[in-house]
């Protein structure tokens, strides 16, 4: 008789358990949301470390012309597509063409994308429920 598990207790180990893993499920899709995507040291286009020579590190404010963190190339790249959109265009880089232009506007796309959906009432709701679960 000592062997007999009681059915409650079995009941809920298994909710405490399922809920362990509802809890890290939740702190691993707020972790691969963040993953790289807000890396301080490295460019957000094409991930390479970026020089701090670029940033004012005691205010955290990078050049105005550029709202991303990019490394030196990125950056020029950037500021070189932002002119090609006003008419600017620079004849000497004849490889800002067509294609070049959509892969500049879907990668802004997808940025201005992932920035909503981490801004979006269901993303912030996920992360208040992760910061509820580790305070228990």
């Amino acid at each position: 008789m000592a062997d007999i598990i009681s059915l409650d207790e079995k009941i809920q180990l298994t909710k405490e358990k399922t809920a362990d893993l509802i809890k890290r499920r939740k702190i691993s899709a707020i972790r691969k949301s963040f993953h790289c995507a807000h890396c301080m040291s490295k460019c957000e286009k094409c991930g390479t470390q970026v020089s701090l020579k670029n940033y004012d590190t005691k205010n955290d404010i990078y050049n105005l012309r550029v709202p991303y963190r990019f490394c030196d190339t990125c950056s020029d790249e950037y500021i070189n597509y932002i002119e090609h959109l006003k008419g600017n265009r620079d004849l000497d880089c004849y490889w800002h063409n067509a294609e070049w232009l959509d892969s500049w506007r879907k990668w802004i796309d997808y940025q201005a994308s992932v920035d909503r959906y981490l801004k979006s009432k269901e993303f912030t709701k996920l992360i208040k429920e992760a910061e509820h679960s580790q305070d228990e």
